[in-house]
């Protein structure tokens, strides 16, 4: 896990622009895959547990940004 408490809220932006970017990428593969004829359900788990991983390091980058707020 990294620790984000040394990095500007600028590069904080740019990192959570960048990962809500792979988040929705991973969300049209997926949705690509499941909506084929015979959906490799491998890779769909593997590009859902990627997507969650996303998930989890976007919040933990809000929660750097947006201290005050309790979720």
């Amino acid at each position: 896990m990294m620790d984000y408490s040394t990095f500007t809220d600028e590069a904080l932006e740019t990192r959570l622009k960048d990962l809500r970017q792979d988040h929705a990428d991973l969300d049209a593969a997926i949705q690509a895959l499941a909506a084929t004829a015979v959906p490799d359900l491998i890779v769909i788990g593997r590009l859902k547990r990627k997507k969650l991983a996303l998930k989890d390091e976007i919040a933990r980058i809000e929660d750097v940004l947006n201290p005050d707020i309790i979720a």
